[in-house]
């Protein structure tokens, strides 16, 4: 992209952690970043390596999750256009990222180093208060995710995974709410078995909440998924 394209993309996402603070500002960020692409299924950042960079997704679509010693993938969060990741660079001390980031769909990126980043946080302490919040309301959705797990049924939580989502990374089309996504990550997200996603799924379909297609789940009545949860 351009610059005057990074601009207005970034106008438009209207991102976290650029919030609050003054466009001379933002271009002085901007203009420090590095441009990087991002083939589908291509891993951003890696578990346990050294957390030497922060992106910001400026397109695309991405996914963070985390691989057990078991060598078991437990997706985490899904991150849409204009969501900051690897916010471990900001930290005084080097530190490893906590999960790997793999890219959904061919994705676009601003990257700033380590250093770099750390220096215009010190300029801007907006940024370090944005990424703070960030952090926050990533802790308040994995306390979500363990209440779900611990608590609800099989059938809540799948209906609270499809409706994070929605709210997400869905995008509205005629009819609903469209989320680009497999059963089997679904099932993974609510930690279901693919064979209860797809039959949950199947009778929401019949009730006429939800239509299923090869990868994609169109929601077409958010309210009433939400009170099927019981």
């Amino acid at each position: 992209m351009t610059a005057s394209e990074v601009a207005a993309t970034l106008r438009d996402l209207k991102p976290r952690f650029l919030e609050g603070l003054a466009r001379p500002a933002i271009e002085t960020i901007v203009a420090a970043a590095t441009q990087r692409r991002f083939m589908a299924h291509s891993i951003m950042t890696n578990q346990g390596h050294p957390a030497t960079s922060l992106f910001l997704l400026i397109s695309g679509r991405a996914r963070s999750f985390y691989m057990t010693q078991g060598g078991q993938t437990t997706f985490m969060h899904w991150l849409p256009a204009g969501e900051m990741f690897g916010g471990m660079a900001l930290l005084s001390r080097p530190n490893g990222y906590l999960v790997s980031t793999e890219a959904v769909r061919n994705s676009y990126a601003l990257v700033w180093d380590r250093a770099t980043i750390r220096s215009l946080a010190e300029r801007h302490p907006r940024l370090l208060e944005n990424a703070l919040a960030i952090a926050s309301d990533y802790m308040n959705g994995y306390l979500a995710m363990h209440v779900s797990l611990t608590c609800h049924t099989a059938r809540q939580r799948l209906a609270e995974v499809l409706l994070n989502l929605t709210s997400g990374i869905g995008h509205r089309v005629a009819g609903g709410v469209e989320l680009n996504i497999r059963n089997e990550d679904l099932a993974t997200a609510a930690n279901v078995t693919p064979f209860t996603a797809s039959r949950l799924l199947s009778e929401w379909q019949r009730a006429g909440m939800v239509t299923k297609s090869r990868g994609k789940v169109l929601i077409r009545e958010p309210e009433q998924l939400l009170l099927h949860q019981i």
